[in-house]
This record gives C-alpha cells, sequence and structure tokens, in this order.
C-alpha cells in the first residue's frame, strides 16, 4: 500500500485511489461536510452567486465549480450561477458539457465502439491443445 502526504493538512496516510486522491480521510470527512453546508446554503438562497457562497461558507470559486462539474451542486434555471461547457463555452448548470456536446461524443464514442466491434477478427486456431516436442 502506497503512503502519501494530505495535499491539504500534510499529514501522511494509506492512499487507496478514489475522487478525492490527494486527501487524507480527515480532510475528505471536513470536504464533505463542507458540501453539506454549501448545499444546504444554495438549498435556502436559491439566486445566490458562486461569490455569495465563497464568501457565506467560507468556500473557494474553484471548488463550488468543482462540485458543479461533478453534478454534486445542481441550480434552477433561473439561478445566475453558470459554468463553461468545456467543450464549446456554452453556459451550462452542471456537468461538464452542454446537451448539444454531450450528444456529439456519445455518438462519437458510439460510433467507434461500432468500428472496433465490425472489424475483422483474426481466426480462431481449432487445434488449441498441448503439444509436446519429441526428443
Amino acid at each position: 500500500m502506497e503512503v502519501r502526504n494530505c495535499k491539504q493538512c500534510g499529514r501522511l496516510f494509506n492512499y487507496v485511489g478514489g475522487l478525492n486522491r490527494n486527501l487524507c480521510p480527515a480532510c475528505i470527512d471536513a470536504l464533505e461536510d463542507k458540501f453539506q453546508e454549501v448545499r444546504k446554503y444554495v438549498d435556502e438562497n436559491p439566486r445566490c452567486t458562486i461569490e455569495d457562497i465563497c464568501m457565506n461558507n467560507d468556500v473557494t470559486s474553484k471548488q463550488v465549480e468543482k462540485w458543479i462539474r461533478e453534478d454534486r451542486l445542481f441550480f434552477s434555471d433561473d439561478s445566475p450561477i453558470g459554468i463553461a461547457c468545456e467543450k464549446c463555452g456554452k453556459t451550462i448548470k452542471s456537468g461538464r458539457f452542454c446537451k448539444e456536446c454531450a450528444d456529439a461524443l456519445g455518438n462519437q464514442m458510439d460510433s467507434l465502439y461500432r468500428a472496433v466491434n465490425d472489424m475483422p477478427q483474426a481466426p480462431k486456431k481449432s487445434s488449441s491443445r498441448m503439444r509436446f516436442l519429441d526428443k
């Protein structure tokens, strides 16, 4: 098992992998508590901005944006909060891509999958048994 230093507090911890790769379990728990506070604040203040969230909850705008991209924070259509689609730059409310770009990427992946599955396969050898050499 690999041992790493926590990116936030500097303590050593057993690295397991996952979403918060470089954080110790204590910092992950603290971050999850902070997320619950932010989510409650957003539910109580649906017209808030990212700056309001940051000032009232002691969290960075980068972290709020990360939660939005991970589809953990959702906002109503009349909310002033929006982030840019990673492909075309269109304003979206959550996730990484707008509906059009997500559909286009899905179609591209589907066509690649079909192309790989439609490729001719090498013929399988019918005599797949163990052979011995005579001395």
